[in-house]
């Protein structure tokens, strides 16, 4: 089950009302000091099916949770802890399989409840609608680029790595779509880093957060797989879906042991790796967990159901 508590249905209401009485005053769901903006997004299907896109106004004391209310109408059970529905849709089975919210914050699966998460300004949120069948923890994606590498976590922004592991010109490729993004990157080895991988699968697999996609997207959250060097992408329920070959390259992320997410550029052979690279761009990352890079053409991971 996501964490998705809410606050109490009649605190909203109160500052609604109050808002209203005090429009000329500029005042907002959440009082207070205006923080800058947030964009929401609303997907299904592991983003595959927009629902609402948005970028409101954030005040000091606004959470995730009041963001959404203010956009969206949603229901919620067991005493109010968890979201139920927005705008409808809501939590319950679909042809045997669970389907439920679940959200991210500037690309990170939230340790807190919504109604817990307080906005500092600048923050992509993201809920998705999809089954879970497969895993209820996709600790990190790639949809909310340039975040984290830009602004950091809940306001604490931490040095970023590009570690090449046999990139090649690839791993200047990851530079440069990170400075574009106004992003500094790092020199040396920080203790504490935001970290993106750049080389051949082979290489990459040597680190431990990277290996975990080789024990299944319960592990990892993404949705891909290795047979050697030849990128298997993978189904909702986990399952393989197509071979995509040595030369598809893969953007993703993940996380071990609830430590910093870490992004994986990487494919089977050198060409793969650098269409990768390529796809570092909001366009392309845009509302995707994953996705693989073949021939210039960009797939959301998972894949549909065959």
């Amino acid at each position: 089950m996501p964490l998705g508590l809410t606050p109490r249905r009649g605190t909203a209401v109160v500052s609604a009302l109050f808002c209203a009485a005090l429009a000329t005053a500029g005042c907002g769901l959440g009082p207070g000091t205006d923080v800058g903006s947030v964009r929401l997004t609303v997907t299904r299907e592991y983003g595959a099916v927009p629902v609402l896109s948005a970028v409101v106004a954030a005040k000091e004391s606004d959470t995730v949770m009041r963001v959404l209310e203010g956009e969206a109408e949603i229901s919620t059970r067991y005493g109010g802890g968890f979201v139920h529905s927005i705008d409808g849709l809501a939590e319950g089975w679909h042809d045997g399989d669970p389907y439920d919210w679940f959200f991210y914050v500037d690309g990170v699966e939230s340790p807190v409840g919504a109604a817990e998460y307080d906005l500092s300004g600048g923050e992509q949120i993201w809920w998705d609608y999809r089954n879970w069948a497969a895993t209820n923890h996709v600790p990190a994606v790639v949809g909310s680029w340039p975040a984290p590498f830009r602004d950091g976590i809940r306001g604490e922004r931490y040095p970023v790595v590009v570690e090449c592991k046999g990139g090649g010109a690839a791993c200047g490729e990851v530079r440069k779509a990170l400075e574009r993004e106004g992003v500094e990157v790092a020199a040396g080895e920080p203790d504490e880093a935001l970290r993106i991988l750049v080389g051949p699968w082979e290489r990459v697999r040597e680190d431990p957060a990277a290996r975990t996609i080789e024990a299944g997207p319960a592990e990892s959250g993404v949705f891909a797989d290795f047979t050697s060097d030849e990128l298997v992408a993978l189904d909702e329920a986990a399952d393989p879906a197509e071979n995509l070959g040595a030369d598809t390259g893969l953007v993703a992320a993940t996380s071990r042991y609830g430590g910093l997410p870490v992004w994986m550029v990487t494919g089977g052979t050198p060409e793969a790796v650098r269409d990768a690279a390529g796809a570092l761009d909001d366009e392309r990352l845009r509302d995707h967990y994953a996705v693989a890079i073949e021939n210039g053409k960009t797939m959301s991971l998972p894949l549909g159901k065959p």
